[in-house]
């Protein structure tokens, strides 16, 4: 068992006190964005077994099937298949999607070969895997999840009474739906800077104006991306997204092309292990649209929230479509609960303090913030601590 040092990403977007809060830490005034466990070679966890500190990528790539695993290994390659973070956001995060496998190998491979430097603006790849993702709420976290019917969109719209939104509203109602939302999304991130300002000024004003009457709290929801963002044309494209809050312990599954944005909250993020976004709106970063519009599925769908479902021995589980992640959690009792050996496991407590036992004797106790990686042993480990509360990351095998 490995307690894990872990980086924070200081995105301009994040909350300045909510990871602060989770580790025990003084806020420094500045954003702290995401906290990042696992091995990504972005920033991988750091690791000390008696010889100094190592990261957690070189461990595995040192031994593969003696940390992850021969099944494991054997599944997904010699890496950690997922990465596990704290996302914590102040501010609304873009607008974005996430390629597919096949999209993200071959985008990958395209821009090495053209010789893009991965820390370029321009650089949509940064790996070649692709980046489905669970976000489970720790505290309220409100969001944008996919795209909702055209209908609704257009009436959406036209209830703000802002004439230049007519041609977008045309669209919507006049087209089939994938020809709808494509059309849109187009024209709005194509849109000449002088076309855009004005429209979305307007477009914000109105949202602002209807938000105090709305009981939904959905525009305001908007309007909060519209202040954040002034001037951004994403505020449009996030009109054409589902909005939604969850409550703690409630969660979203994001598959590929699947277009959505964070606007506020704290919350548990596990994904495949990649750092692959294409971005649509709400950020002064690089917006590639030809290689937007061929990531994004257009069409229209309803978020499910997910809630965990009771599993063996206490623990509640969050069902994904996919092997590369599976993401749990224990609130404890007095009784002493087994973790299953056979795969890698990062354990990271939320309250309280946890105690680690393996058959050897060996232990390992985390108080709230802290983290741990379990190599894939093939032996299980005890885990107790009387009103703790402890995420597991892990795959399916």
């Amino acid at each position: 068992m490995d307690r894990l040092r872990n980086t924070v990403r200081p995105y301009a977007w994040g909350s300045a006190t909510a990871i602060p809060e989770l580790l025990g830490q003084e806020p420094t005034g500045e954003p702290q964005a995401e906290l990042w466990m696992g091995a990504h070679p972005g920033s991988p966890s750091l690791v000390d077994r008696g010889d100094g500190p190592r990261t957690l990528a070189e461990l595995i790539s040192a031994d593969p099937e003696r940390e992850l695993g021969a099944a494991t290994t054997a599944k997904f390659g010699p890496t950690l298949p997922f990465l596990l973070k704290v996302l914590a956001a102040g501010t609304p995060l873009s607008v974005q999607a996430h390629p597919t496998l096949e999209q993200a190998r071959a985008g990958y491979a395209d821009e090495e070969r053209r010789r893009i430097p991965l820390d370029a603006a321009e650089r949509n790849y940064k790996d070649a895997n692709h980046k489905p993702e669970l976000i489970c709420a720790l505290s309220e976290f409100e969001g944008l999840c996919g795209f909702r019917r055209p209908a609704d969109t257009a009436d959406l719209m036209a209830s703000l009474g802002v004439p230049g939104l007519d041609p977008l509203i045309e669209l919507l109602r006049t087209k089939p739906e994938p020809e709808a939302l494509s059309g849109v999304l187009a024209t709005v991130l194509s849109m000449p800077a002088d076309t855009a300002r004005p429209l979305v000024a307007e477009v914000a004003t109105a949202i602002e104006a209807a938000a105090d009457g709305d009981p939904t709290g959905m525009l305001a929801g908007y309007a909060f991306a519209g202040r954040s963002h002034p001037g951004d044309t994403g505020l449009i494209t996030a009109l054409m997204l589902n909005h939604i809050v969850l409550a703690p312990g409630e969660a979203l599954y994001l598959g590929a092309g699947v277009p959505h944005a964070y606007l506020r909250g704290t919350g548990i993020e596990l994904m495949a292990n990649s750092d692959n976004v294409l971005r649509c709106g709400l950020t002064p970063k690089h917006v590639d649209v030809p290689q937007l519009l061929r990531v994004v599925e257009f069409r229209a769908e309803q978020p499910r929230v997910l809630r965990p479902e009771p599993g063996p021995d206490g623990e509640r589980h969050y069902p994904v479509p996919i092997d590369e992640f599976r993401l749990s959690r224990f609130t404890l009792g007095p009784e002493t609960r087994r973790l299953d050996g056979r795969a890698p496991q990062i354990l990271l407590c939320t309250e309280g303090t946890a105690r680690l036992t393996r058959a050897d004797g060996a232990a390992l106790t985390l108080v709230r913030g802290q983290s741990a990686f379990l190599p894939a042993t093939g032996t299980d480990t005890a885990l107790d601590g009387p009103g703790a509360e402890v995420f597991r990351a892990t795959v399916t095998l």
